[in-house]
């Protein structure tokens, strides 16, 4: 992820592979983004994903857990 500042900005969404449907949970910086996403169940946060203006990346792919 490029952008790396906690306070950026970042959409936090949630990605049904089998509807394909993508939900948005949050829109606000990368900080509270992430501990939103901490919060959810292992299955949740396995499709997880964070978009800032120039990137796209799996939570889990940035998380520490």
């Amino acid at each position: 992820m490029r952008t790396t500042s906690s306070t950026a900005t970042v959409r936090l969404y949630y990605l049904d592979e089998n509807d394909a449907v993508a939900q948005t949970l949050f829109y606000g910086p990368l900080s509270e983004a992430m501990l939103l996403a901490s919060q959810q169940p292992e299955e949740v946060q396995a499709g997880l994903w964070l978009a800032t203006d120039n990137d796209v990346v799996a939570f889990l792919d940035i998380s520490d857990g």
